[in-house]
């Protein structure tokens, strides 16, 4: 469900009490809880999302199942994406964390109401941060698909260099898609001219 301006105000209020993980600039990284489910749910059903990201719509308790399946996984860190006055305006993951080789994914989804404000570029910094300041990960890496110019946009922003593409690699309403991969390496990383997480 897309929140409304009604219920937005009451959603904020319970999101002020949110404790942040992790904060950068103009956002803060809260924990995603089996309580979030309702608005993952909203999320994923939103046919853009469910178009750029490749997936489909999830019955709300599959939404919930999942969730609590991946608050378990120590391979994982999935946050709620928090801005001063607003309701949650999207989510961010770092996943299939290798601790041994030092490499992991990214993910990213927002609210449709809060697309084009820079929120994306600004969450996924904030969790490169982490990745590279708190974690000893060296490779970061992300997929998209090729059409998906916002994404594309984004990963670029934050420094990500596109490494070629996976054809064919995403069935998705009856099409197959390409796939763009990206990756943002530790050494790449410290050469980026931006403030820091901690220097928020």
């Amino acid at each position: 469900m897309t929140v409304d301006s009604s219920a937005a105000g009451d959603e904020h209020d319970a999101e002020t009490e949110r404790e942040l993980s992790w904060r950068a600039g103009s956002v803060g990284l809260a924990a995603l809880d089996v309580g979030d489910a309702d608005l993952m749910h909203g999320w994923r059903s939103d046919p853009v999302n469910a178009h750029q990201l490749g997936i489909w719509p999830r019955s709300l308790s599959a939404v919930r199942e999942r969730i609590e399946r991946d608050i378990d996984d120590d391979d994982r860190d999935d946050f709620l994406i928090l801005v001063p006055g607003s309701p949650p305006v999207g989510y961010v993951a770092l996943s299939g964390q290798n601790i041994v080789n030092g490499t992991a994914q990214v993910e990213l989804m927002l609210a449709a109401q809060h697309r084009r404000r820079g929120y994306g570029t600004a969450a996924l910094d904030a969790l490169v941060d982490l990745a590279f300041g708190e974690l000893p990960m060296y490779r970061l890496t992300a997929e998209t698909h090729t059409d998906n110019g916002p994404a594309l946009a984004v990963l670029a922003k934050s420094g990500f260099t596109r490494e070629g593409i996976s054809r064919a690699a995403c069935l998705h309403r009856g099409r197959r898609h390409d796939l763009a991969v990206f990756s943002l390496l530790r050494p790449e990383w410290e050469q980026l001219n931006r403030p820091r997480a901690w220097d928020a």
